[in-house]
């Protein structure tokens, strides 16, 4: 395993011999992590929708018979339960705000505080474990960031922190300090510049090549940080976010729905990943809400256009069966929680018995998928030990097995 280890670390094991020995690794085999895989290899080694099953013509770098060390087997996919955790606590926060819904009026502010600090704790674990795995296995790391998918959950921390920031109990803090924005803002923003670059100047990783569903949460990014922007008083960098936002999810949105001859990931079965359609559009509604002050029409369309992906993911509810748990299931929680967010605003606006039963139902679905995505993850981790497995998306051999 010393092959993904960081370079700093190989280095002090050099000088320090009782270190490597200690560690107990094999030695490295004749495999180079030096250099920088293509996207195209990617697609040449692995399949299925999230690029995460080896090929049975390829090889991987280390023994698929043992099992790895943990922080090599925490992916990047991991922060989906971070997301997912923590719009469920904004969900909650907006609904105890102002709501439609009578029987939610007077949601207790234990149950507000019980769900934000659950959110926070569990993306404080992830997020220091994956800390943990930059800091020993930065070749892995590097890996996951040129991989076509994984590279799109790099945003998913950030997202993640700052929907906990929105949904900071009052009891807590009154008002959010700019700074917020600043720490979990600029990360955002440093990897837009880079990925956007990417897809703006062609090449290997072209978005006509390498979009997929979770493409969509590099642009979520921008929407939340609207949302919050709004909220520390930053009003025209909101307006800049959401701009920039709408701008790429159109491209985005138009690149998917065409399913181009040139797009190698988009996977023609249906997927958990393939709900992330409906978060952007449904965080884009609630952002122009924030900034235009009211839930008025181009708000409305926006929800709309989520409303309709929805309804077309749901009619097809059949082709989701066949698929094995694993961590991607989180990938439904996120855009259920993000529009019924949203169904909670319409409903504030316009109000019948027909969006007050949106309302209901969008909530409790989420509540649903949240509960039993969160036991199945638990069970998964404790009692069958199966939640993270060897990552194979890792270990991909730099040039394609000779024949």
């Amino acid at each position: 395993y010393n092959l993904f280890k960081t370079r700093s670390s190989k280095s002090l094991e050099k000088q320090i011999p009782w270190l490597s020995k200690q560690n107990g690794d094999a030695p490295p085999p004749k495999f180079e992590t030096d250099e920088e895989l293509p996207a195209g290899r990617f697609f040449d080694a692995l399949q299925g929708p999230e690029l995460e099953v080896l090929k049975d013509s390829e090889d991987l770098l280390l023994p698929l018979d043992q099992k790895w060390p943990f922080l090599l087997r925490v992916p990047a996919n991991v922060f989906g339960v971070s997301i997912g955790l923590s719009a469920q606590s904004l969900l909650w926060a907006e609904i105890h705000d102002a709501s439609s819904l009578s029987y939610l009026k007077h949601v207790p502010k234990g149950v507000l505080f019980a769900l934000w600090s659950i959110g926070v704790f569990v993306h404080t674990v992830l997020f220091s474990a994956y800390a943990l795995k930059c800091v020993f296995y930065f070749e892995a790391v590097r890996r996951e960031f040129h991989h076509p998918v994984r590279v799109n959950y790099f945003f998913a921390p950030w997202v993640a922190a700052m929907l906990l920031a929105l949904s900071t109990p009052k009891d807590i803090a009154k008002r959010l300090h700019p700074w917020l924005l600043g720490v979990f803002m600029g990360p955002v923003f440093a990897l837009e510049v880079k990925i956007y670059g990417q897809w703006l100047f062609g090449g290997e990783r072209r978005l006509s090549k390498v979009a997929n569903p979770t493409t969509h949460l590099a642009l979520t990014g921008n929407f939340v940080g609207s949302l919050l922007s709004h909220v520390v008083g930053w009003k025209e960098f909101a307006i800049f976010l959401f701009a920039v936002g709408l701008a790429h999810y159109v491209v985005l949105f138009v690149t998917l729905y065409q399913r181009l001859p040139t797009n190698e990931t988009l996977p023609k079965e249906l997927h958990p990943v393939f709900f992330l359609f409906i978060a952007a559009p449904s965080i884009a509604s609630e952002a122009w809400e924030m900034l235009a002050g009211s839930f008025d029409y181009p708000a409305r369309l926006i929800h709309f256009v989520g409303l309709f992906l929805f309804i077309s993911l749901i009619v097809r509810l059949n082709f989701f069966r066949g698929f094995r748990f694993s961590i991607a299931w989180w990938a439904y929680t996120f855009p259920v929680a993000a529009i019924a967010m949203t169904a909670n605003r319409y409903g504030l606006v316009v109000s019948s018995w027909l969006t007050d039963a949106m309302t209901s139902f969008f909530i409790f679905l989420s509540v649903a998928i949240v509960a039993c995505v969160l036991v199945l993850s638990i069970l998964h981790a404790v009692l069958w030990g199966t939640l993270l497995p060897n990552d194979m998306a890792i270990a991909i051999t730099t040039h394609k097995k000779k024949k």
